[in-house]
């Protein structure tokens, strides 16, 4: 199995932070808020985000010490040193107007993964236990056997998909897996009149397959353009939103009549912050997006809460009339028997959580599961592995796995529903799950079920 990169250590899983702060402020008293973190922390005169164009501050304001609003969202990114923190913080207790400060953390584009075969998994397992001891082996043998009893079904099938054989692509080559199986090739819809926002890594805005779309693109990474450097991002956007006559068979994008905004909020390396992140999310609602996807996240360890902050950007954004859909995470190893919780920002109750699914619509062997009590659930599942979409030139296409490809397939999806019934927010989530197909797997891998498309 080719190595898989993780940005956290899971012996010492401490978000990694950036040194500054969120502070979310009571949206309907900002100017308090603002004045109570002067007079508590001092912290200088605050930048609006609402005063650039199109709620797109320059990505060297985000990266420098000034305060930052985001007014739609009524989150500032601030820079303090722990007295000012604790003073901002004794400060908040006595007043309504500034309602939670927490550390900005450093985000990632969630990595790809590389499907094992079951032979591949088998080698896998085989080389990790033999360098542990035999203790480790018996109650690695005993847990194994208790998976496996629960797991197996009455014909012998596991739920979680252990061969990655076979190709991704239809037999005749025309449209692939992920839109076969939800339901794609048979919709009416193409997202025609639907704003689509994907937040990562930027997009190869010469990609043949795409000239002639409405695409409006922002950097929100200094020193950066939106061009894509990474290939992540391009693909996400494909999925989500490819043609549908790309320049080469098989069509792999859902609403391929979507408006595009592209938002590099991570850097080519496939890194960024929260700060970032929350600019990107509030130039796509000022810029009226239905759609907000986001294959990006950090690793939440079991029992850890999610954002306070984030869970109100969430409901503050489908208050506009945006959805948020965020990628589950990779950092379960199933064949183990080892779920993860779902990662940071869609471990949050009102981002919608996507798990990955096989070609076989098992439950993808890394995808995350909804383990933590308090949040973290998973809401629904689409196709992630071995999934074919656009990358940067000249290239042009790639087949990668993952839960960040599972997510712009729900974007997409959403995208179409948007423009079937005009549905947005709160109103649109609920279209989704409602219409999901239900599946003869666990609720906490897949939520309500494989994402289709409305017909």
């Amino acid at each position: 199995m080719a190595q898989i990169n993780t940005p956290f250590n899971r012996s010492n899983p401490v978000p990694e932070t950036t040194g500054r702060y969120l502070v979310l402020l009571n949206t309907d008293e900002i100017s308090e808020g603002i004045q109570t973190m002067n007079a508590a922390a001092g912290v200088g005169e605050v930048a609006h985000a609402a005063d650039f164009s199109d709620n797109a501050p320059d990505a060297s304001l985000l990266a420098g010490d000034t305060p930052l609003l985001f007014d739609e969202l009524g989150v500032a990114v601030v820079t303090m040193d722990p007295t000012q923190v604790q003073s901002l913080n004794v400060a908040s207790a006595g007043t309504s107007s500034v309602v939670a400060i927490e550390p900005e953390r450093v985000v990632y584009a969630l990595s790809n993964v590389n499907w094992m075969s079951s032979q591949a998994q088998d080698a896998s397992a085989e080389s990790t236990l033999l360098s542990v001891s035999a203790d480790y082996l018996q109650g690695y043998r005993d847990a194994v056997n208790t998976l496996v009893d629960r797991l197996l079904d009455a014909d012998g099938d596991a739920d979680i998909e252990g061969d990655g054989g076979g190709s991704n692509e239809p037999p005749n080559g025309s449209i692939t897996w992920g839109l076969q199986k939800t339901k794609v090739d048979i919709s009416s819809y193409s997202g025609l009149g639907i704003k689509v926002a994907v937040l990562d890594t930027g997009f190869d805005l010469a990609h043949p397959d795409f000239f002639g779309r409405l695409i409006t693109s922002q950097s929100f990474i200094e020193g950066e353009e939106v061009q894509d450097g990474h290939g992540h991002g391009t693909h996400c956007i494909g999925t989500a939103c490819g043609s549908q006559s790309p320049s080469s068979l098989p069509r792999y994008g859902v609403a391929y009549n979507a408006e595009i905004y592209a938002g590099k909020v991570l850097s080519n390396e496939g890194s960024g912050s929260d700060g970032g992140i929350l600019a990107g999310i509030n130039w796509a609602i000022a810029n009226g997006c239905q759609v907000i996807s986001m294959s990006l996240g950090a690793y939440a360890a079991p029992g850890q809460a999610f954002s306070t902050i984030y869970e109100q950007v969430g409901r503050r954004s489908l208050r506009r009339g945006s959805l948020i859909v965020a990628a589950a995470g990779n950092d379960s190893r199933r064949q183990f028997g080892q779920v993860e919780p779902v990662s940071h920002p869609a471990n949050c109750p009102s981002i919608m959580a996507v798990a990955a699914l096989s070609p076989n619509l098992k439950v993808a062997y890394f995808s995350n599961g909804g383990i933590n009590r308090k949040g973290g659930q998973i809401d629904i599942a689409a196709p992630g592995v071995d999934v074919y979409s656009s990358w940067p030139m000249p290239t042009r296409y790639n087949t990668i796995s993952g839960t960040s490809m599972a997510t712009p397939h729900v974007a997409g999806l959403a995208a179409l529903q948007a423009e079937a019934t005009g549905a947005t927010g709160r109103d649109l989530w609920a279209q989704l799950t409602q219409n999901a197909w239900r599946l003869s797997l666990s609720t906490r891998d897949v939520g309500s079920g494989l994402a289709q498309a409305v017909d």
